[in-house]
């Protein structure tokens, strides 16, 4: 996995309570991170489209290229995903993905190559953006121990995390205190963690993987909830 698919792959989420689950907080948030060399500047931004549903959107630029993906989802008090796109220009190959999930017919087909997989409704299959608001919904909820089932359109994995504690980080909006989420992998060759802010709605505020003796880490650089700029934590 590139640094800067890993970068893409785990910027986070949206924010509310079960108690809530009408509607979730809205946000529009900037990262930022030096990957080879480059400043990459990241916007997560989480979008109402009405009568419970919303779009997810993450979209990356840096000189080596573009990374945009969105995944638009319901809400019912747990994520239900519906369309998952990804587009990928420049570092090499571009690439252009969809996926169209079919909740009735239990189906979700990838667009491009029109292959299909079952669907358990049961278990809500996630997309590679909507585990993420998933995830912080149970973080709200006070869990400590996470597994989603992730598809791409072609398998399906599950993907897990656990509480690795709590912090005061330094930020470049300024001290806040965080737990800390680690993701559980297989490979003992990398190490995903990831802060989130818990008296602003487990906002994430840093990321970082540690792989083959290199450290990569993002710091939030601005972010607002419900329209409300957050000038300091």
């Amino acid at each position: 996995m590139s640094s800067l698919r890993w970068f893409t792959g785990f910027v986070f989420f949206a924010a509310a309570s079960f108690a809530q689950a009408e509607e979730l907080s809205l946000f529009d948030n900037q990262y930022t991170a030096r990957l080879y060399g480059f400043t990459v500047t990241a916007t997560s931004r989480l979008s109402a489209k009405g009568h419970g549903h919303y779009e997810f959107l993450f979209d990356a630029d840096a000189m080596l290229g573009n990374i945009t993906e969105t995944s638009e989802f319901v809400w019912n008090g747990k994520v239900v995903p519906q369309k998952y796109s990804y587009v990928r220009t420049g570092m090499g190959k571009n690439v252009n993905d969809a996926l169209q999930f079919d909740w009735p017919n239990k189906l979700v087909t990838n667009l491009q190559s029109h292959f299909s997989l079952p669907l358990d409704s049961a278990q809500t299959i996630q997309d590679n953006l909507s585990y993420q608001v998933q995830l912080r919904q149970d973080l709200i909820a006070g869990k400590n121990n996470f597994v989603y089932p992730i598809t791409n359109g072609k398998k399906i994995r599950d993907y897990r995390f656990e509480l690795a504690g709590e912090e005061i980080l330094d930020t470049p909006l300024g001290k806040v205190k965080t737990v800390k989420v680690k993701r559980v992998q297989t490979s003992d060759k990398r190490e995903t963690y990831a802060w989130f802010a818990k008296e602003f709605q487990y906002l994430l505020v840093r990321l970082q993987q540690e792989e083959n003796d290199s450290t990569y880490t993002i710091n939030i650089s601005k972010a607002s909830l419900n329209g409300k700029t957050i000038e300091h934590f």
